[in-house]
């Protein structure tokens, strides 16, 4: 599943192709790609709109029209991207906008688990999701504090959206390696000093995520290269780059995890 990083560098590719173009029109090719409202009422509403900014929300491209806001989350294999409008549909788009410039943006989604989302009021489909690790509102205090206001695992507290918005698996263990921190650490236990290094680790592994455009270890995402500078992620039976350790993989919450059991010891 894309996470931050890739959605992230989604947006930044789709933003100045899409930005003052008017959707003339929608082809929805799978119905329950829709989340809200009804198929009828999605082609009445989107029809005539025009795309004032793409951006991202967490996990989530978020496309800002006059009256309303449209969102895609890809899931497992979504992706989004532009076609000539004399191309034919691909055998997994799901949704496709016809745009004023001749262009078509496409909604492809393999699996069917994607979704996308058209409301007037954005808070119904965002509201509940925590704040921004790369915002300003994230900072070593915040963390430390709520992290002590739950009693969690420390890695699937990270992974949710709720808590935290936009790590995904991938950049929850990399992060968690470069701030020396066992994934099943309970999060009541954590220091400061320990909060600090996990805040810094988060930011700085977001930050290489998107320098390096993403990671392309899924066939879905493509033209990203962090997966060539992994710690942990994916690395089971490799040495650990700081210790040489062999790296070991557990599954916490149904996730596959992978740590270094030296350099971040459960203490």
């Amino acid at each position: 599943m894309p996470e931050l990083p890739e959605v992230e560098i989604i947006a930044r590719t789709l933003k100045p192709a899409l930005v003052g173009q008017t959707i003339l029109g929608a082809d929805l090719l799978w119905a329950r790609t829709l989340a809200i409202p009804t198929p009828r009422k999605f082609k009445e509403k989107i029809k005539g709109q025009k795309i004032l900014n793409v951006s991202r929300r967490a996990k989530f491209l978020r496309l800002q029209l006059p009256t309303y806001t449209l969102f895609v989350h890809l899931r497992m294999s979504g992706d989004l991207f532009i076609k000539e409008e004399s191309d034919s549909p691909d055998k997994h788009d799901r949704l496709r906008l016809l745009l004023s410039n001749g262009k078509i943006l496409v909604f492809n989604d393999t699996r069917k688990f994607g979704r996308v989302w058209l409301t007037d009021e954005p808070e119904s489909v965002i509201g509940r999701l925590g704040p921004e690790p790369l915002s300003g509102e994230f900072t070593p205090r915040w963390l430390h504090e709520n992290l002590h206001r739950r009693h969690r695992r420390l890695k699937p507290l990270l992974l949710d959206q709720t808590f935290l918005a936009g790590l995904g698996n991938i950049y929850t263990d990399e992060a968690l390696h470069r701030a020396r921190l066992h994934p099943l650490v309970v999060s009541d236990s954590v220091k400061q000093e320990q909060a600090e290094r996990l805040h810094e680790a988060i930011c700085a592994v977001l930050a290489e995520g998107i320098r390096r455009n993403g990671s392309s270890i899924d066939w879905v995402y493509r033209g990203g290269e962090f997966q060539n500078y992994f710690r942990v992620y994916a690395r089971e039976g490799q040495p650990c780059p700081v210790c040489r350790t062999k790296i070991k993989r557990l599954v916490v919450g149904q996730r596959g995890t992978h740590f270094c059991p030296k350099c971040q010891r459960k203490r």
